[in-house]
């Protein structure tokens, strides 16, 4: 008898994104795709006061502790853990890294708001921070190459 394959569990997953200010870097990516920045205060009062970590790892962050080298945004409407405040579905994470972004990224996010949103979008992103490194127009489409504030390079479409 042949047995029916059990189908797989899919596998959970966010984008990581090395950054010199992982904080400013969630507050533009948050504000960018409207987007929440994660609240793990409370599990890092419970390891404060547990003495599981040192204080020395963590900042204030609007008005609340957070991870020193750590800041991630998740989508407001995803699950996410309350005790952690890890975010459970589509989400990025920056981490702070000491050396600066020096050459083109090898995977970059496609924003699609909608043509008819795109002008609106790409003004509203360069208020947040972000520039415009070349309008690209082919038979395919026409697209915006961007970078954020540290200079990571996106595209809107």
């Amino acid at each position: 008898m042949t047995q029916t394959p059990t189908p797989a569990t899919p596998v959970h997953w966010k984008v990581v994104v090395d950054a010199a200010d992982p904080h400013a870097q969630a507050d533009f990516w948050a504000a960018a795709l409207h987007y929440v920045v994660e609240d793990n205060s409370p599990l890092i009062g419970k390891l404060l006061a547990a003495g599981a970590v040192p204080e020395a790892l963590t900042v204030m962050s609007h008005g609340r502790r957070a991870w020193r080298d750590l800041a991630a945004v998740r989508h407001p409407d995803d699950p996410y853990e309350e005790e952690s405040g890890t975010g459970r579905g589509r989400r990025l994470l920056f981490q702070r890294v000491p050396e600066e972004k020096t050459v083109k990224n090898r995977l970059h996010l496609d924003l699609h708001p909608g043509v008819d949103r795109r002008d609106e979008d790409l003004a509203r992103l360069e208020e947040l921070g972000a520039r415009v490194l070349r309008r690209v127009e082919e038979p395919s489409g026409s697209w915006v190459v961007m970078a954020d504030p540290e200079g990571n390079e996106f595209c809107l479409h």
